[in-house]
């Protein structure tokens, strides 16, 4: 993973993590999945997003999320190098086949770690 791209990553979990033990589930949740969208790529830093989002959908205990994040987390591992659809946020309430539009912000990270 590029510096930037991996800093840009590192920077969402920890803002992930920190939202979540301030009790803010919905920015932690946000957090992640912007987190998602810079891991895509990179089957274990993706799979590891899902482990999060199931362990932060365990929390709230919304079996939908887990369910949808655990069958994510198998799938991440499997096809991260072959195909994902870009932008996809990976929650369980979204088709984790839609491409989705990047914030300009995380395409800026990912246009420049594809250029190197």
């Amino acid at each position: 993973m590029h510096s930037e791209l991996k800093a840009s990553y590192l920077a969402e979990l920890e803002a992930a993590r920190m939202a979540e033990g301030a009790g803010d589930l919905e920015t932690a949740f946000s957090h992640l999945e912007r987190a998602h969208i810079l891991s895509q790529k990179y089957a274990l830093a993706h799979a590891a997003t899902h482990l999060r989002m199931l362990r932060l959908g365990w929390r709230t205990r919304d079996v939908r999320e887990v369910l949808g994040q655990f069958i994510r987390t198998i799938a991440a591992l499997i096809f991260s190098r072959i195909w994902v659809p870009v932008g996809n946020t990976g929650r369980a309430n979204v088709s984790a086949f839609a491409p989705m539009p990047v914030p300009e912000d995380l395409a800026e990270v990912l246009s420049k770690a594809c250029d190197q």
